[in-house]
């Protein structure tokens, strides 16, 4: 019996096809999906990757046979499949394993209305359903097998995109966008049809071996060539997706890095200038300055755990307008609470070209201070290491601790967060402060007792 343990996750499930799971498993998925969503149709999408088609209809396959009527969307983003599953009021499924190497294969799955399905909200009890069918033969077919029918959703997922942020007024952008090879290479060309934008594309081919480098763009390695063909062209900004396209990383006209907080904070302050008021949720470990330009702006700040189900449960709970995480995840309730790079990616491009200035003194407002990026630290013993740390700040005079997630450390002039990794022996810290001196201090410091 396969050991599920491997490969089912807090958010999806991922891992090496074939060695990990198969075609066989993704059917099981399929049928324990239309049995734990209690649905009569849902809609599946994969990626480029050479395991996605066959995987994707045997899990289109497991679930028709349960009765479930099933529309297969093919190649697309994950935001795209999201867009399906809001547009079309049914359940998704999509086949990638985003950034990871070309060996790994994962679902993503959610319910109608793109409401994410994770280990509270109906992952368990997939996974225990797959692994009693997996240890005793094959679920009960239903009587009258539903029907797979196919349908293309690109036009009207860029059409929706183009409806949310008005670009016709803006002036014409040479943009450069590495899709990595992949989903981006498939999207961006529809998305992009018709804006007043000159595109230098990079690495459009869909290609799940990603021959020239890892779709990872959070990896500092894995943009230098985004980096340098934007100060060879002399182009206004740099977009790189990562491989299911859902997020989105920029540099400015100099190549430079732009923050995600820095890009989370100049979309709220769009969304909240178009909507008047409203809530912006951003975890813990985003700069001081997204809470700061949203009350800016007018706006309520919520600070909230790392990780998209955390982010979308206080969006519904709060009917927040918008949502940003450290790590270029951008959730906007126009699009049912999910995470859409592309349409974070419109909202600089439409702030940029409203104004004549360059990229890098349109965000320098945005990014008002130092921060050490996220550094991380492997360790024996994570909970012992992390409890080092705290005792070593504890009662300090104007120093504040909480452990919404992980530790966070804060004062007047800077604060760090310390978290350990779900999958790995790590301790991840992030650092920021009101100069850089001050950054370097409060790092070494930290990571002293951490690497003790």
């Amino acid at each position: 019996m396969p050991d599920l343990s491997q490969i089912v996750k807090a958010y999806d499930v991922r891992g090496v096809v074939p060695d990990q799971w198969d075609e066989s498993l993704a059917e099981l998925f399929g049928a324990a999906f239309a049995q734990v969503t209690g649905a009569t149709a849902i809609v599946v999408g994969h990626d480029m990757r050479p395991s996605s088609p066959g995987l994707s209809r045997a899990f289109a396959r497991g679930a028709a046979a349960r009765g479930v009527d099933v529309t297969e969307i093919g190649l697309c983003s994950t935001d795209e499949l999201y867009f399906a599953s809001g547009q079309l009021g049914l359940p998704g499924a999509m086949f990638t394993a985003s950034h990871n190497p070309a060996q790994y294969n994962g679902i993503k799955m959610c319910r109608a209305g793109a409401a994410p399905v994770g280990q509270d909200t109906g992952l368990a009890e997939i996974r225990s359903l797959v692994e009693g069918w997996a240890g005793s033969g094959a679920p009960e077919p239903a009587e009258t097998p539903g029907a797979i029918t196919q349908r293309d959703v690109l036009a009207d997922y860029a059409a929706h995109l183009r409806s949310l942020v008005d670009l016709t007024a803006v002036r014409p952008l040479k943009v450069v966008v590495d899709a990595g090879n992949g989903m981006g290479g498939h999207t961006v060309p529809t998305v992009f049809d018709g804006l007043p934008v000159d595109l230098v594309p990079m690495y459009f081919e869909l290609d799940g071996t990603f021959p020239n480098h890892e779709a990872n763009p959070l990896d500092p390695k894995n943009i230098t060539d985004l980096q340098a063909k934007v100060r060879e062209t002399g182009a206004d900004i740099g977009i790189a997706f990562d491989g299911d396209a859902d997020r989105c990383f920029v540099v400015d006209e100099n190549g430079d890095p732009v923050s995600p907080s820095a890009i989370t904070a100049l979309v709220a302050a769009r969304e909240l200038d178009k909507h008047g008021s409203g809530t912006v949720i951003h975890n813990c470990i985003t700069s001081w300055s997204v809470p700061e330009v949203v009350k800016e702006h007018g706006g309520t700040p919520v600070r909230t755990r790392v990780g998209h189900s955390f982010i979308k449960a206080e969006m519904a709970r709060t009917g927040a307008i918008f949502g940003g995480e450290h790590s270029a995840h951008y959730y906007f309730r126009d699009f049912w609470n999910a995470d859409t790079g592309m349409l974070a990616a419109l909202h600089v491009l439409a702030a940029l070209g409203g104004q004549e200035g360059p990229l890098s003194a349109l965000v320098a407002q945005y990014d008002r201070y130092a921060s050490s990026g996220e550094i991380n630290s492997t360790v024996d013993d994570q909970a012992g290491r992390a409890a080092a740390v705290k005792a070593a700040y504890e009662g300090r005079p104007g120093v504040e601790l909480d452990e919404l997630d992980g530790l966070t450390v804060s004062t007047a002039d800077w604060w760090f967060n310390l978290r350990p990794s779900n999958t790995e022996p790590l301790l991840r810290l992030n650092a920021e402060a009101r100069d850089a001196a001050t950054v370097e201090k409060v790092r070494d410091e930290v990571l002293a007792i951490v690497r003790a």
